[in-house]
């Protein structure tokens, strides 16, 4: 039976899960959850994960949830994956694995913390939430800090010195990619310092080319989309009456 991947592409982790598959030439179906529309709360999709998150997989009778157990499980149940993605190596490997809890603590609390309560929220029914933002905003420095100055090392173009990448570059560039739906002056005040960052995420995009682009197109949209939002909440603001951004000088 063919793997089903229960996805939304605007989700960051469905993104990894996704992008890992078209690289490893594993045939999969895509099943398309929409969470704006809140069908990952449907009775149908509960079947396949009941804690109503993307992503999520079948194959065959076997159901699992998680981003990073579901990378797991790729790079392990697929013939043919290359051993850089998750080593074999019982070192390696717990070094991988090392980044992959840190990410869910730190970076995704950050990052998607951020994204959510300044971009996001509208689209979900929800109110932007300043505060909220300005709590993640200091996760999500910190969090680009110490891959920075830990998780990449002077030898190895990618995270722990490696050569290549692996299912830990994946996830963390995929989550970091979400700041391109910040206005652009917010996303460089908040990466721009880090550089070692900057030629890591291009140097994963580009080992996952053609497919990292394809997968994001839908991202890029978004960014565009948000864009012309602010541009017209903007433009709608008697210039007398429009408050400093504090927030861009910070």
């Amino acid at each position: 039976m063919t793997l089903k991947l229960y996805v939304d592409r605007m989700s960051q982790p469905s993104r990894a899960v996704i992008i890992f598959a078209k690289l490893n030439g594993i045939d999969f179906e895509e099943v398309r959850i929409n969470l704006s529309k809140r069908q990952q709360l449907s009775p149908e999709f509960k079947e396949v994960n009941p804690m109503k998150q993307v992503p999520a997989i079948m194959d065959g009778r076997f159901k699992l949830s998680e981003s990073h157990a579901i990378l797991r499980y790729l790079a392990c149940a697929f013939p043919g994956i290359a051993d850089h993605w998750y080593p074999a190596d019982l070192y390696k490997r717990a070094k991988v694995d090392s980044v992959l809890d840190w990410h869910h603590s730190n970076l995704r609390r950050g990052a998607a913390g951020y994204i959510f309560n300044t971009v996001l929220a509208p689209s979900f029914g929800l109110t932007l939430d300043p505060k909220a933002a300005a709590e993640a905003e200091k996760v999500l420095v910190a969090s680009l800090a110490k891959i920075e100055s830990v998780w990449l090392q002077r030898k190895g173009r990618f995270l722990l010195g490696s050569g290549q990448p692996s299912i830990a570059d994946l996830s963390l560039v995929c989550e970091i990619m979400e700041l391109e739906v910040l206005d652009e002056k917010d996303r460089e005040r908040i990466i721009g310092p880090f550089k070692r960052v900057l030629k890591w995420i291009d140097d994963t995009k580009n080992a996952m080319e053609p497919h990292f682009q394809e997968v994001h197109v839908i991202l890029f949209k978004a960014k565009e989309k948000f864009h012309k939002q602010r541009y017209a909440v903007g433009s709608s603001i008697p210039q007398s009456s429009k408050k400093p951004d504090l927030h861009s000088k910070m």
